[in-house]
């Protein structure tokens, strides 16, 4: 009878767990509880990406400041639940999984790509919507998860235009190197694509651990190659490394970096003298947008710092996230995910968001940017 006891328990148990999993992928409601609407924030805190991963942070906390002083949404205030995922995909997995048990309305966040594309699986069972404010892999739109909104153009943007770059510029023998996250081999990818359809030449396509230190042999072969341009596509600690082992090698033609490597923490392990002429393929800080000034001036009067590369595209994504619930008139998963279907012509700084079919924006944002004096300019 015991025996028979503990199976029919087991079984019990065994079945709630599954009805458990069952509702978090296809449920839908009210999520909002008291006087408080909580919005989950997925980014990089701790690890080699913080810096970027605690601006982005900032600036939905300045959004967020704002919106609740002017009295909130739907009659409640915002509040962030933040959760870190170290650009590492294990650590995304759990960091989303406990977003979902908070049982958060939303999510505004994504830095890199790798990491948001387990999340936005984890987000997606749960049917919550993701508005990604800067992970921009061609991998995460493929996965046709409808909970999915990406703010920030699309890789082949990016890299094509850093090929017309090189093209404009007679640069026509082009090594790319890569880190083998999603994210870089993504961009390498489509940069070799982009590059020959210009008329241009991969001579060398390489892969780094992004752990590494030394790049001298890689550094060797890319000297005995002389290429015009180099491209690396990966992220700022090993793309600052190898832009002062690339200056004190000697390699030819000029070197460029993906929106990955686009921070200020570039120039300082790189060192400001072997900064000096780095190319980035990017969207334009707040500093280079019109219209932006009052957002940049309160941020250095709030954090003593100049706004990082993804900052305004997080505050549009906070903001953008409340002009949804207002639409929706409440934070209904369903409703939500139509309203910020629906969204037509949001103004945010320095871009008006609509989405496409495949929920990415209807028009890309990158720019070329090139660091003279030890500080980003705006170079195309």
């Amino acid at each position: 009878m015991r025996k028979h006891s503990m199976i029919a328990l087991g079984f019990v148990l065994v079945l709630s767990l599954f009805l458990s999993a069952c509702s978090s992928k296809t449920g839908s409601g009210d999520n909002a509880s008291g006087d408080e609407i909580l919005v989950g924030v997925l980014l990089p805190v701790t690890g080699n990406n913080a810096t970027d991963g605690k601006d982005m942070l900032n600036a939905m906390k300045m959004a967020v400041e704002k919106i609740n002083s002017d009295g909130g949404v739907l009659k409640k205030k915002i509040k962030l639940e933040v959760a870190d995922d170290g650009c590492d995909p294990q650590m995304a997995t759990t960091a989303a999984n406990k977003l979902v048990s908070k049982k958060v309305v939303a999510i505004v966040g994504g830095y890199c790509s790798g990491s948001t594309l387990p999340a936005s699986g984890v987000f997606h069972n749960a049917n919550i919507p993701m508005i990604v404010a800067a992970a921009n892999s061609s991998e995460l739109p493929k996965q046709g998860y409808d909970t999915l909104f990406l703010i920030n153009g699309l890789v082949p943007d990016q890299a094509q235009s850093g090929a017309d770059y090189f093209k404009d510029k007679g640069a026509k023998n082009i090594a790319i190197i890569h880190d083998n996250s999603a994210y870089a081999k993504d961009l390498a990818d489509f940069a070799k694509k982009s590059v020959e359809e210009n008329g241009g030449k991969t001579i060398a396509f390489e892969a780094i651990n992004p752990e590494e230190k030394d790049f001298g042999s890689l550094m060797t072969k890319l000297k005995s190659l002389k290429p015009d341009g180099t491209y690396f596509t990966g992220y700022y600690a090993a793309g600052g490394l190898m832009l002062k082992q690339f200056k004190q090698k000697g390699v030819s033609g000029s070197f460029m970096v993906g929106d990955g490597s686009y921070s200020p923490d570039i120039i300082q392990i790189a060192g400001s003298e072997a900064a000096n002429d780095l190319l980035v393929t990017a969207t334009p800080t707040a500093n280079f947008i019109p219209g932006a000034e009052e957002f940049v001036n309160n941020y250095k009067s709030k954090y003593n710092l100049s706004p990082g590369p993804f900052s305004a595209l997080s505050y549009n994504g906070m903001n953008l996230l409340v002009d949804a619930l207002k639409r929706a008139d409440s934070t209904d998963q369903d409703k939500l995910k139509k309203a910020l279907k629906e969204t037509k012509a949001f103004e945010g700084i320095g871009q008006v968001i609509e989405f496409s079919d495949k929920n990415t924006l209807n028009q890309s944002n990158f720019h070329v940017m090139k660091v003279v004096g030890g500080e980003f300019t705006l170079e195309k």
